[in-house]
């Protein structure tokens, strides 16, 4: 009785046909950007605020872009969607490289979901699959070596010198309890008597991404009138 009267009203009201497309097509999206993110991404970020950024974020995007009747928008219009996440910036911390890259992908993926709906149902699968294949190639063959990467403040500038890094490498692998394949000297201040390193080392645990190990500062200590 409740499909009859539906069907009795309006067209503006109630189209059958175009709703279960919309509903297909964000199926096949949040699908393809659950497997993304659930499978190659969370595994080794172990970062739930992005996994729920950017189930949130495709999900919005394809909705606005398929109902802002995405077939007929213009390259101005679309090149302006991706400036607005160009630009976009978390006031509480810096996103990463990779987190940025997730970002832009999952963005993609929903725009092209959401701006192409006169494609047969085949051709959205194809594309989706093709998005699929680069990020699986992309996680698991493009990035091969097993290695990690820290950054250090070294104390003893006296080892930093060419002639002398096995000493620096056979002094960080004592501290830091790696075994350390090789090292990058960045900033130096011979005044306090640091420098930065970058570190890279071997490590077992490569499938896991640690965004600690690419903290560049310490954390500024409480203000003394922040304790009272």
């Amino acid at each position: 009785m409740l499909l009859q009267l539906l069907e009795s009203l309006e067209p503006a009201f109630f189209d059958g046909p175009a709703l279960l497309k919309m509903v297909g097509l964000f199926c096949i999206n949040f699908f393809v950007i659950w497997l993304i993110i659930h499978f190659f991404y969370y595994p080794k970020a172990r970062r739930r605020d992005f996994y729920f950024t950017y189930v949130l974020l495709a999900s919005s995007i394809f909705m606005m872009i398929y109902l802002m009747d995405g077939a007929k928008m213009e390259v101005g219009a679309a090149l302006g969607l991706f400036a607005v996440f160009g630009i976009l910036r978390y006031r509480t911390e810096s996103v990463p490289i990779r987190e940025m890259t997730y970002l832009f992908f999952v963005v993609a993926i929903s725009v092209i979901n959401g701006s192409t709906p006169n494609l047969s149902g085949v051709e959205h699968i194809a594309s989706n699959l093709i998005f699929l294949i680069v990020v699986f190639l992309a996680e698991h063959f493009m990035i091969a070596r097993k290695e990690g990467c820290k950054f250090v403040q070294y104390d003893n500038v006296e080892l930093i010198t060419p002639e002398r890094r096995e000493e620096l490498i056979a002094d960080l692998e004592k501290r830091l309890g790696l075994k350390v394949l090789r090292v990058e000297v960045g900033a130096v201040d011979f005044i306090k008597d640091l420098a930065m390193l970058r570190v890279y080392y071997d490590d077992p645990d490569a499938n896991r991404i640690k965004s600690i190990d690419r903290t560049l500062k310490f954390p500024k200590a409480p203000d003394a009138f922040d304790s009272v």
